[in-house]
């Protein structure tokens, strides 16, 4: 995904490394058939970790580049913006910075059957089932996504850029600023960190939709803040340009959804189902074309996405904005006041998963 994509892929991949740091040892001994994706994932964080220095070491330090100084002292605003105006967590995250030295932090792999739009799902102790695997190894993504695709799944792998150790890890000191994303233009910077802070609100096992659409509901009203308050007109004009291209993205894809949902949902034969199912596809990717031509002066940052997309492709789409429209009414219910909007979310939090989505879906 290229840069305005990505945003929407925030969060995912290792968030069971909270999982495996405490039980990799016991899966060892119990020869757990996970032990070595659990080893994967402990090593990669902790190489991620072992990478950073403090913030204030590196603005300090004539070494580093002027741009790089101007982007974590940009961070640091962002951060001390998201605890004394969106009230999230005063933690230990983001105030020191690793540089990779890859494209991204981990690669997801997710999976679809070839006629429905539900995830294939993992479960992991203390972190519960996620819709997702994550790689902090590309080779090892692709490897597990053909043996995906070999038991009949349809499979995207796809990089992500940041991800959240919910909090858990600030022993370790906390999640860092990663080269992945310093450099991201100042509202798509702004709406990361937010989303990933929010995390450490509130997170529940077992619930991606919930878990991700409040945070990207989170991400959506401090980034409007803070450039409304804090950020230049050019950062503005820019953010307004990459907002209007993803919602008309995801205007695009939801409608295909949508579509593709009922397709599924019908009582047609399969080779019906797989017929028109291939028309959508294409008539989606047609759009997209019209879309980039007429409307994105050639913007090509959508084209991968369009190229591989399939059942897994939309269906990883829905984790991330599902509740996320409820939430920003719930907000809005709240009066603006976030400590009230969050208590609100920790009281859904609490519900059991059927009714804590049928609550969100009944909030006017």
């Amino acid at each position: 995904m290229r840069r305005a994509a990505r945003i929407a892929a925030i969060l995912a991949a290792s968030s069971l490394l909270i999982g495996a740091l405490a039980l990799g040892a016991l899966c060892l001994g119990a020869g757990c058939s996970s032990v070595g994706y659990y080893a994967q994932s402990v090593r990669g964080h902790l190489d991620l970790v072992q990478r950073a220095r403090p913030v204030a070491e590196l603005v300090a330090d004539e070494a580093t580049p002027a741009a790089l100084r101007e982007r974590l002292a940009l961070a640091q605003r962002l951060r001390r913006f998201a605890v004394d105006e969106l009230q999230l967590p005063d933690t230990r995250s983001y105030r020191r910075y690793a540089d990779l030295r890859r494209p991204a932090a981990v690669w997801n792999v997710v999976a679809a059957p070839e006629l429905s739009l539900q995830l294939k799902t993992w479960c992991f102790a203390v972190v519960g089932c996620v819709g997702y695997r994550g790689y902090y190894d590309r080779a090892a993504a692709d490897a597990m996504a053909r043996q995906l695709r070999e038991q009949g799944w349809e499979v995207l792998v796809y990089p992500v850029p940041a991800y959240s150790t919910l909090g858990k890890l600030e022993w370790l000191g906390g999640d860092p600023l990663l080269s992945t994303f310093v450099g991201w233009p100042e509202g798509e910077l702004a709406r990361l960190l937010f989303h990933e802070l929010a995390h450490h609100v509130v997170y529940v096992d077992d619930d991606t939709a919930f878990n991700e659409s409040f945070a990207t509901a989170v991400e959506r009203i401090g980034g409007a803040r803070w450039l409304e308050r804090h950020a230049g007109d050019a950062a503005r004009a820019e953010y307004a340009a990459l907002d209007a291209r993803r919602r008309q993205f995801r205007a695009l894809t939801l409608a295909a959804r949508r579509e593709l949902e009922a397709v599924y949902a019908s009582d047609r034969p399969d080779d019906a189902k797989r017929a028109a199912k291939a028309e959508l596809f294409a008539r989606l990717r047609a759009d997209h074309e019209r879309l980039k031509r007429d409307a994105w002066g050639g913007f090509a940052g959508y084209d991968a996405w369009f190229a591989r997309a399939n059942n897994a492709a939309l269906g990883v789409q829905a984790a991330y904005t599902e509740f996320a429209p409820a939430f920003e009414r719930l907000f809005e219910r709240s009066g603006g006041d976030f400590a009230r909007f969050y208590a609100e979310v920790r009281r859904l939090a609490d519900l059991p998963k059927a009714e804590r989505h049928a609550t969100l879906r009944a909030i006017p």
